[in-house]
């Protein structure tokens, strides 16, 4: 896809999807086989839920229907959320992400995987998980030193403020 024809889409697409209380965070035309997908990504601050997605998506589909942004060929439209693991590259991703574990690539190399505190303009505040029985360590990263940063997935995490409202009720 060519950078004027992701502009125009973005351009296009971005008012409806912001009119829907959501955030246009990427969009991609692939080919799959003889088809063309037009993938959209949007998210907001507290979540895109299915209803909101499916009324995006209708939106979405009549505006590119009616300008023939896509052209003449068949495409399929998909609208979805960015995903568990997603790639934090703006600052809204990283305020979204706190009390989430990422994984950091830092610029002058190195990883370190963490859990986001607090964010604010010039960084993020996070806490270290210690290991081998040594507590939690916090530490102050600032944007210039992330050259990278994924959410990731924890299935076993528990919920430290309902555990303690647990053993306190206990």
């Amino acid at each position: 896809m060519s950078t004027t024809q992701s502009e125009r889409l973005r351009e296009l697409l971005e008012p409806l999807v912001t009119s829907h209380g959501l955030d246009l965070e990427e969009i991609a035309v692939d080919s799959v086989g003889r088809k063309r997908v037009l993938r959209v990504v949007v998210d907001s601050d507290t979540g895109a839920d299915l209803d909101r997605i499916a009324d995006v998506s209708r939106a979405l589909s009549a505006k590119l229907d009616e300008t023939n942004a896509m052209g003449e060929g068949a495409y399929d439209l998909e609208v979805g959320t960015p995903g568990a693991e997603r790639l934090l590259t703006e600052h809204r991703h990283f305020v979204r992400a706190t009390d989430r574990l990422v994984k950091f690539q830092l610029t002058e190399g190195g990883e370190l995987v963490a859990r986001i505190l607090r964010v604010d303009d010039e960084g993020v505040d996070v806490e270290v998980p210690g290991v081998k029985g040594r507590k939690a360590t916090t530490r102050r990263l600032g944007f210039p030193e992330i050259a990278k940063a994924r959410v990731q997935v924890e299935f076993n995490r528990k919920d430290s403020k309902k555990d303690m409202k647990e053993e306190e009720e206990a």
